[in-house]
């Protein structure tokens, strides 16, 4: 993994926490980095800026400028799996490295992707074994998404994403990430008007204070997919 070398005085006067809550201002998306990126070169045993480098480098790996996503997600695979070392029974450092090894995956598609399911998946059910209602559920959503991107022959079930999507469903029925994987699990099988109710739902859930930027997101996809299905 490549740790660039920042002035630390000059970045510890700012809070990278507080940056990455304004990350849709990708200057300040960058600059908690460019924190984290530090602390951890400074201590490489740092848990915390390890995970929470994870975690911003998959919001510039699939929120930021194209040309720079796979580097963002690489980088964010190896704090993630650095994390995942250093306290190995947290689930944070697991569930990052899987976040962004599966949106690394689904940039190259099937066909180069399909490599990386065994450890994505790996991942995602070690913090099922650790805490299954992690960050509101998120492991049962993301393996939701892991067996309805995953083809049949290698794994993959349309039945599995959807008890998945609803399990996690059971931590935040509010969740638009988890409505809108299962909406688009439902369309797969032409359930058109089950997907059209939890696309609404996913117009009609409050914003979350901690994932504003991400409910934002997939409201407009909810819009945009509700549209055409005929």
């Amino acid at each position: 993994m490549y740790i660039a070398v920042f002035s630390i005085p000059a970045l510890a006067q700012e809070d990278p926490d507080a940056l990455y809550r304004g990350r849709e201002d990708s200057v300040k998306a960058h600059r908690a980095v460019e924190i984290w990126n530090s602390r951890l070169a400074a201590s490489p045993r740092d848990f915390e800026s390890a995970w929470k480098l994870a975690r911003a480098e998959y919001w510039l790996g699939t929120q930021g400028p194209m040309i720079e996503r796979r580097a963002a997600l690489e980088r964010g695979t190896d704090a993630g799996r650095i994390a995942s070392m250093i306290e190995a029974a947290r689930p944070e450092g697991h569930f990052w490295m899987a976040a962004n090894m599966g949106a690394l995956a689904e940039s190259y598609g099937v066909r180069q992707g399909i490599k990386y399911r065994g450890p994505i998946k790996d991942g995602l059910e070690k913090v099922l074994m650790i805490d299954p209602g992690f960050q509101k559920g998120s492991a049962d959503r993301a393996l939701g998404r892991w067996y309805f991107k995953v083809p049949g022959l290698f794994g993959g079930s349309k039945k599995k994403s959807e008890e998945h999507l609803r399990k996690s469903l059971t931590y935040d029925p509010n969740s638009t990430a988890s409505h809108y994987f299962l909406a688009e699990t439902l369309l797969d099988e032409d359930r058109k008007d089950e997907a059209r109710a939890e696309l609404q739902k996913v117009l009609d859930a409050p914003l979350d204070p901690d994932w504003t930027p991400e409910d934002r997101d997939f409201k407009e996809k909810a819009r945009t997919l509700m549209t055409s299905i005929k």
